[in-house]
């Protein structure tokens, strides 16, 4: 059906991971009802220790499971997943165009698992970054029964995304499938920029970022503290409402060339500390470079505040 490569080119790439597993994934492109769907043949899954959410801390936040319990008394989530997910696009991908995408969920033999649990107010969450960590985007796809999930979203500029697909089958934990997208053209920055600025502003916003540790370690607990002020007179912030029934949401990646579900961290907020501040419990599981993207609502507006972290 497609007329050249560059049409092949502009089309989504799949790779169907399954949640807390991926493998590598060939794939056959076809044409059904309109719209342009990647077929996995083959899949060889290989077991990751979880960096996935586990349960309430403590301090009323959640870290991620390392395959062993946490001093809270939760057990860290299991290292393999039952679902997987298929990603089909309909038409190609132009920057900064809308583009329908539909994420079916299914079990390992390729059924549809069709019910599912809300958790943070939501059915899924599916979190959009370009492979050079100047993209990010957290939106929430609509359920439209029989596992199958669609959603409108949007590519900035040519390169390879990756989408972190975060769901929670009826009755288990949170799972999370990797799925990849390409948009063709000239890639002008392909590797991530590393900016230890730990003091930005955005829009209204000044943001400070500490931690509760001179250096953060590998597989130790650490407590990642966003302060909030007021960018004109540096005043601590009085309008910060809750963000998807919580007081914010951290996503964290580590920098690797090949992102998968084990570089994947999503965490949520502490309760009961200063109003004009958003703290979160969790562990890096290697060292490395990672990039965190906390979000907060102030006033009816989400604030997205990036910053990069080393991990020792």
């Amino acid at each position: 059906m497609m007329k050249n490569k560059s049409m092949l080119l502009g089309l989504v790439g799949l790779v169907a991971g399954s949640a807390i597993a991926t493998g590598a994934v060939t794939h056959t492109m076809k044409m059904k009802d309109g719209m342009m769907q990647a077929t996995p043949t083959n899949t060889t899954n290989s077991s990751h220790k979880g960096h996935h959410t586990a349960g309430t801390d403590s301090h009323g936040g959640h870290h991620m499971g390392h395959g062993s319990k946490h001093e809270s008394g939760h057990e860290a989530m299991p290292e393999t997943g039952a679902a997987q997910a298929k990603l089909t696009i309909q038409g190609t991908i132009t920057p900064n165009k809308p583009v329908p995408l539909a994420i079916d969920i299914q079990d390992k033999s390729g059924k549809a698992i069709a019910k599912f649990d809300t958790f943070q107010e939501k059915l899924m969450h599916l979190i959009v970054v370009s492979d050079d960590f100047q993209f990010f985007n957290h939106i929430h796809p609509t359920y439209k029964q029989n596992g199958r999930f669609e959603v409108n979203a949007s590519f900035p500029q040519p390169g390879n995304y990756s989408l972190f697909s975060d769901y929670k089958p009826s009755g288990e934990k949170e799972q999370v499938s990797v799925l990849k997208a390409q948009v063709a053209g000239k890639i002008t920055s392909p590797d991530p920029i590393v900016d230890l600025n730990s003091a930005k502003t955005f829009g209204d916003t000044k943001v400070n970022f500490t931690f509760s540790a001179p250096k953060i370690k590998a597989g130790e607990d650490v407590t990642l503290q966003f302060n909030l002020q007021n960018a004109a007179d540096n005043q601590p912030i009085k309008d910060l409402q809750p963000y998807l029934g919580e007081k914010g949401h951290l996503v964290i990646l580590r920098q690797s060339p090949n992102l998968t579900a084990a570089d994947y961290i999503h965490a949520h907020a502490m309760k009961n500390t200063p109003l004009e501040q958003v703290s979160f419990h969790t562990q890096f599981p290697q060292p490395g470079k990672y990039k965190v993207w906390g979000q907060f609502n102030r006033g009816g507006k989400v604030v997205t505040a990036d910053f990069w972290v080393e991990v020792i």
